[in-house]
């Protein structure tokens, strides 16, 4: 790491996995700005949390993913805070069933935008200050995919379709930033059940289980432990998705 503390945003940081990824990217030595969209006040608990152990280190950021607009001008605030951007990582998602025959445009929107549109806006608007970073391998981004951006699941088009475009849209990035930003997705199995019971019933998840090599479901910390490999100690690594589920996709 460089002398001063490196600068991270994560989206979708307020809680569930992006939180896990703040608090270990934080207990690294990084500074984090929490984006929310919804959440504000599980973000500024988790920011007073940040900032009782090291005064200074956490921001709260507010944006709609969807709003491509809003998005620069999110950049641009926490540059102004904390005078730099080293690694931007793109959790927030939007997960809901779009079965064929009811995908309506609230869907198209809310699921593209959350999981593709806000990413490539974000990536784009961070991109000058991602390559100014003095981090070994230079700046980096981390997109949070799915392992059914590659094999989708039945009654999840729409999302599906928009965790394949953020995969592709992550080997894109990794040639259009080369060699100063290095861009890498981690892909998640089964981690966080949906808060949502109608998702994925018990039986539904005891199957996934089941057909999960590690025979168990993974934690946040799993993911967040991966992410922060790909920021700190991977700077020969770019363009590549690491799937984090178990061994499930070893025999999908």
């Amino acid at each position: 790491m460089s002398a001063s503390p490196p600068v991270i945003l994560v989206t979708g940081a307020a809680r569930r996995i992006g939180a896990a990824i703040a608090r270990l990217l934080h207990a690294a030595g990084a500074c984090i700005a929490l984006h929310y969209r919804a959440s504000a006040a599980e973000a500024q608990a988790l920011a007073d949390e940040l900032n009782g152990e090291r005064a200074g280190s956490a921001l709260t950021v507010a944006a709609d993913l969807c709003d491509s607009a809003a998005l620069p001008p999110l950049i641009e605030t926490v540059v102004a805070h904390f005078g730099r951007l080293d690694a931007l990582v793109n959790n927030a998602s939007s997960f809901f069933a779009t079965p064929l025959g009811a995908i309506d445009a609230r869907a198209w929107h809310e699921l593209m935008g959350s999981n593709l549109q806000g990413p490539l806006f974000l990536a784009q608007a961070a991109a000058t200050h991602l390559a100014a970073s003095p981090l070994e391998g230079g700046g980096a981004i981390v997109n949070i995919t799915d392992i059914h951006a590659e094999r989708p699941l039945a009654g999840y088009t729409l999302y599906c379709a928009a965790k394949g475009g953020l995969l592709t849209l992550t080997r894109a990035l990794a040639i259009e930033l080369a060699p100063r930003v290095r861009v890498n997705a981690v892909a998640p199995g089964a981690i966080a059940w949906p808060e949502n019971e109608h998702d994925f019933p018990p039986a539904e998840r005891q199957a996934i289980i089941a057909h999960t090599l590690l025979g168990r479901i993974g934690e946040p910390l799993d993911i967040a432990r991966t992410v922060r490999f790909l920021i700190f100690d991977a700077p020969y690594v770019t363009g590549q998705t690491i799937n984090v589920d178990g061994g499930r996709t070893a025999h999908l």
